[in-house]
């Protein structure tokens, strides 16, 4: 079988390396500039063509080239439900090639909260919310299948108006034999990753972006310093020095440690090991990885109690949750968690039963295949 692979807004290197394990795999990827569009080096060789960094310009080229792609067992997995996939339906109904869309995010609903905290690269403006949801609709009457990472955006997708199969498949999963507890003193974990060998660190990997919610865990964080907590905030993106810079305006820019991207797998398992605590602070949220990541080192996890998440960080159970934007609540989380080391270690471990039973890697991908090789 080979997969065609559409990506038009970036995707995680583990996507493209799980598929390449299974099948034949050929990416198409716009051109991010300032960006990247695959995370990180492939492990396998796949061919990847780069189109124009225009939308339009790459649903005209994916367009195009599936035209061409009438051989008995391709499949088009194309990312979200954009231009790039109207194109790609669009040419399914020419070829007959099954077509699948592959939901990580609820784009619009990410796009809204432009509205209440934009950025200067990122805008809002109220003519392209309005061709984003006229998109989703389009995409909902021409589409075929959906595959999607939660419940939370199965119910995003159906709000579209389709009638057509939802597949809930949390690719790319959790690999339970890579991230897992340390094998090392947690000192010289720390050691190893350039972090300090005393007080406490807080890890926040996401992207710096409207929908996460990095200024409420730079104004929790701050509380928890001002109360006299020894404590570092772990901050790896590709946004990091926007990061740094917001820490340094919230006043607490000696305590943030700000760096590029981790590797996912050889580094990024050690700063979860190395870490007291991980909070997922979001506006909105398709899934989120980085809480099951940390769950599956055992490190325990505070997370706004917002979309998917609210599907996996359950209260008392595999972590703590609070209200989105709400930073007393938030800091008092944090807190607890720092504080009741052996309750944070119980909802810890029964978090990573939940990863391994629901989101291991090897799972998700041959539920993946069995939907793909089916259609």
């Amino acid at each position: 079988m080979r997969i065609w692979l559409i990506v038009e807004s970036g995707t995680d290197v583990r996507l493209v390396d799980g598929l390449a394990e299974r099948a034949e795999v050929v990416v198409l990827a716009r051109r991010i500039h300032g960006g990247v569009e695959i995370s990180q080096r492939l492990e396998r060789p796949v061919p990847v063509t780069v189109g124009p960094a225009s939308r339009a310009g790459f649903a005209a080229l994916v367009f195009a080239r599936l035209l061409g792609a009438r051989r008995a067992g391709e499949r088009v997995l194309v990312q979200n439900y954009g231009p790039a996939a109207l194109a790609a339906n669009a040419a399914a109904r020419v070829t007959g090639t099954p077509t699948f869309m592959l939901v990580c995010s609820p784009t619009e609903r990410y796009y809204r909260c432009r509205k209440d905290h934009p950025m200067p690269d990122k805008p809002f403006r109220a003519a392209e919310l309005a061709g984003l949801e006229r998109l989703a609709r389009l995409n909902a009457r021409w589409g075929r299948h959906y595959i999607v990472l939660s419940q939370h955006l199965a119910d995003v997708v159906k709000s579209h108006g389709t009638r057509r199969p939802v597949s809930v498949v949390p690719v790319y999963g959790v690999d339970g034999a890579v991230f897992r507890s340390g094998d090392h003193p947690r000192e010289s974990l720390r050691r190893r990753r350039g972090l300090p060998e005393r007080g406490e660190v807080v890890f926040f990997s996401s992207r710096i972006a409207p929908e996460k919610d990095g200024e409420t865990l730079l104004a929790a964080f701050r509380r928890l310093r001002a109360a006299g907590r020894d404590i570092w905030l772990l901050h790896r993106s590709g946004g990091y020095r926007s990061f740094q810079v917001y820490a340094e305006r919230a006043g607490i820019g000696d305590r943030v440690i700000a760096t590029d991207a981790a590797h996912p797998v050889r580094e990024l398992p050690l700063d979860y090991q190395a870490s007291d605590l991980c909070v997922q602070a979001s506006r909105e949220e398709g899934l989120g990885f980085s809480p099951l990541e940390a769950l599956a080192c055992e490190t325990p996890v505070v997370a706004a109690a917002v979309g998917g998440l609210r599907e996996t960080i359950v209260d008392g159970e595999t972590g703590w949750t609070y209200p989105v934007g709400d930073a007393p609540a938030l800091a008092r989380a944090m807190e607890d968690v720092l504080t009741r080391r052996d309750e944070a270690r119980r909802r810890a471990q029964a978090g990573r039963l939940m990863v391994l039973e629901r989101f291991e890697r090897r799972l998700v991908f041959d539920r993946l295949m069995a939907i793909l090789e089916t259609a």
